[in-house]
């Protein structure tokens, strides 16, 4: 792909918000060995998926679990839906459904998960810490505690999540 092209991809996918055509930027991008294309409808895909305002923790939350059913989905080829954190947010909601996962004494499938795609900002331990006005103390200090132990640069899940 030419500079003019990679560029003119790039600014579709900024302005994309259909997530079928995003997910064709995404499949086009790996066959094509184009990663920052991916990650760019990869981003895309998780930003416009939620139905919760932007830069609500219901957002950020729900971003997280359209990332790593999306992963699920490319690894074993067929959607997966996280339907036991669906039903958590459900009945307890948002908070604390996040709250009770990051007070778990060892991290969860989905935190190890991302850790090893290396994306562990879209954890719900991340967005904790980024959120950390709508979070109990101790769930905070937790999550930082949990992400540190992974040597995650908390400025740098700070400044992603600020962008949000």
């Amino acid at each position: 792909m030419t500079p003019p092209d990679r560029t003119r991809v790039l600014k579709n996918i900024a302005n994309c918000n259909d997530p079928q055509r995003l997910r064709v930027y995404m499949k086009n991008a790996r066959a094509r060995g184009a990663d920052d294309v991916y990650d760019a409808a990869f981003h895309q895909l998780i930003q416009v998926q939620p139905s919760a305002q932007i830069g609500t923790v219901a957002h950020d939350v729900w971003r997280t679990i359209y990332a790593f059913e999306q992963l699920l989905r490319e690894e074993r080829g067929k959607t997966v839906l996280l339907s036991r954190t669906r039903q958590a947010i459900k009945n307890k909601g948002e908070v604390r459904t996040v709250t009770d996962l990051v007070l778990k004494r060892t991290a969860s499938d989905g935190f190890n998960m991302l850790q090893e795609r290396d994306l562990l900002k879209l954890s719900f331990e991340a967005i904790v810490v980024a959120r950390s006005d709508h979070f109990p103390t101790d769930v905070v200090e937790r999550a930082r505690a949990r992400l540190q132990e992974a040597d995650m640069d908390l400025d740098g899940i700070l400044a992603y999540w600020s962008a949000f």
